[in-house]
């Protein structure tokens, strides 16, 4: 079996692109990676999301272990055959979901004891767990079981916090063993605290992973705060290996985080603004349900490729997320998503080029100017 690498092709300042090489094909980085919790990018098909450039998705731990349950996609043949996407596919530890479980979960040393949201079922979540799960999917890349406390918190909590991940880490990696075509990342944490993100980054690369998250971020600190950290965490982290900062978010957050030499983001905000009448475009934000859309037969971006903007006017967008219309989700779901992906196809291309500042100050510029006026 071909094995997984990660290969640096440039750099421009701290940004960074390149390659992850797997079985199931390459990740361009910068990457986004699209959400698709319960095996399903939200009102998408498959092969849809892989139209908007989408390299690699992201799958869900927690939610697939209640429903339908990984022993069941395994015996299904995995979950790409499952979900019919033959690309790389990463899945969480589910230590974030449990997390905000806070009132249905008891934590210990040995893992987090949970009731399901479902039906109340009673589960057990520890490394070894997490570990065996994601194996039963068969994803391309695993991330190492920890736990997240929300911010603020004291220093105290972070920093126990931080060291039993540091212990469940190391249990994961125990766990994972040997699975060549496959690879496992750990997961720093220490809040916003730069000592204890350093301690963390050592522990980790003692034990030793294929590649290095940044968590406990985006868990209510704000931007400035989040950026305050990324101006140390990346650097903390091994130069040779891919940096996955989870949960990250709006453009702004995302040219941010790849300007401070992050490699890889995730989240649910494209898919779900677009299930709730919010549309990113060049120029920023704007809202399809507003009553200005309603006799505008322009496209919600006159340069943009997506089926939305080629074929539907603001009118009719207007028209069916008013009517509660299926269509409304699924256009508005691949717009957003094709904007994430050709903002990270643009990075790529500026930081190859050098020119990655010229790129980011067109990038504010253009968002500060606003949506198109109203007709």
């Amino acid at each position: 079996m071909t094995q997984t690498s990660f290969t640096l092709k440039a750099t421009d300042g701290r940004a960074r692109t390149g390659v992850i090489s797997t079985p199931r094909g390459d990740i361009r980085t910068p990457a986004f990676m699209p959400v698709g919790t319960a095996a399903t990018v939200k009102a998408m098909l498959p092969e849809s999301v892989r139209e908007t450039g989408a390299d690699i998705l992201l799958g869900n731990t927690y939610h697939l272990m209640l429903r339908p349950t990984a022993e069941r996609i395994d015996r299904l043949g995995g979950l790409h055959d499952f979900m019919n996407w033959q690309r790389p596919i990463l899945t969480d530890s589910g230590g974030f979901q449990v997390m905000s479980l806070a009132g249905l979960r008891k934590l210990t040393e040995e893992g987090v004891s949970f009731k399901s949201h479902i039906d109340g079922s009673k589960h057990m979540l520890s490394p070894e767990r997490s570990m065996e799960i994601q194996r039963l999917l068969g994803s391309d890349i695993v991330m190492c079981f920890d736990e997240c406390p929300a911010l603020p918190a004291d220093r105290d909590r972070i920093a126990s916090s931080m060291e039993m991940s540091m212990r469940w880490a190391a249990r994961s990696k125990a766990a994972f063993g040997e699975r060549p075509g496959h690879m496992l990342f750990g997961i720093q944490q220490g809040g916003l605290e730069q000592d204890l993100r350093q301690q963390s980054a050592e522990a980790l690369q003692e034990i030793g992973f294929d590649g290095y998250a940044i968590g406990g971020l985006a868990v209510g600190e704000g931007q400035e705060a989040m950026f305050g950290c990324l101006d140390f965490a990346p650097e903390q982290l091994p130069q040779d290996k891919p940096r996955y900062l989870m949960g990250v978010g709006k453009p702004d957050d995302i040219v941010g985080a790849v300007a401070r030499g992050v490699d890889m983001m995730d989240c649910v905000l494209p898919s779900r603004s677009g299930r709730t009448g919010q549309v990113f475009t060049r120029h920023g934000v704007l809202n399809i349900k507003n009553a200005r859309h309603q006799d505008d037969p322009r496209p919600l971006d006159e340069t943009c490729t997506c089926p939305a903007c080629r074929s539907y006017s603001r009118a009719y967008l207007h028209h069916v997320f008013r009517a509660q219309e299926m269509i409304s989700s699924m256009l508005l779901t691949w717009h957003n998503l094709h904007y994430y992906q050709e903002l990270m196809a643009g990075m790529r291309d500026a930081i190859a080029e050098g020119r990655f500042d010229a790129w980011q100050s067109e990038f504010h510029a253009m968002r500060a100017e606003g949506d198109i006026p109203p007709l």
